[in-house]
């Protein structure tokens, strides 16, 4: 397993879920991060792939990502990421997740209300919120195309 420090750009594509755990909170949504480039023959901007990312925040970033992110949110998101590589049945299987140490609203796409939480504050939190799939549909080497619903604009990875 790879692991690096990066900072992504993209869109939430699923509502993120947070957790009580034993060691405290934990929270994951899956980020969906689509490059765009200038096609000359078109004269226009055009979108290129799509790479799906889970992230995860612990503890007091898990707890204000909660209250703070919703599906469809363009964020940057900072923090190690991880690749994995696995069979399952029979197929092999990549995974990237990106253990976040900071995650914002990207406000270069619109405006955010910061409100600072104060130490041992917890994030008013709505019901639990289900299980999403975390799978991408149609298995590997599969595309799922979002980008219609999630807007994308210019992203990347450094």
């Amino acid at each position: 397993m790879n692991e690096t420090m990066v900072c992504v750009v993209g869109n939430v594509a699923t509502q993120p879920v947070c957790r009580e755990l034993s060691t405290g909170s934990s929270a994951r949504f899956r980020l969906a991060v689509t490059s765009r480039y200038w096609d000359r023959e078109k004269s226009e901007w055009t979108d290129g792939h799509t790479n799906f990312f889970t992230v995860w925040a612990r503890r007091t970033l898990a707890a204000n990502v909660a209250s703070s992110v919703s599906l469809g949110d363009p964020v940057v998101v900072q923090g190690r990421l991880k690749v994995r590589t696995e069979q399952r049945d029979g197929q092999s299987w990549v995974s990237a997740d990106v253990d976040a140490v900071a995650i914002g609203h990207d406000l270069s796409r619109g405006t955010s209300a910061f409100r600072r939480t104060l130490r041992g504050e917890t994030a008013t939190q709505g019901p639990p919120q289900p299980e999403p799939n975390w799978e991408t549909p149609g298995g590997p080497g599969r595309h799922l195309d979002t980008t219609a619903e999630l807007h994308p604009e210019t992203v990347g990875v450094t």
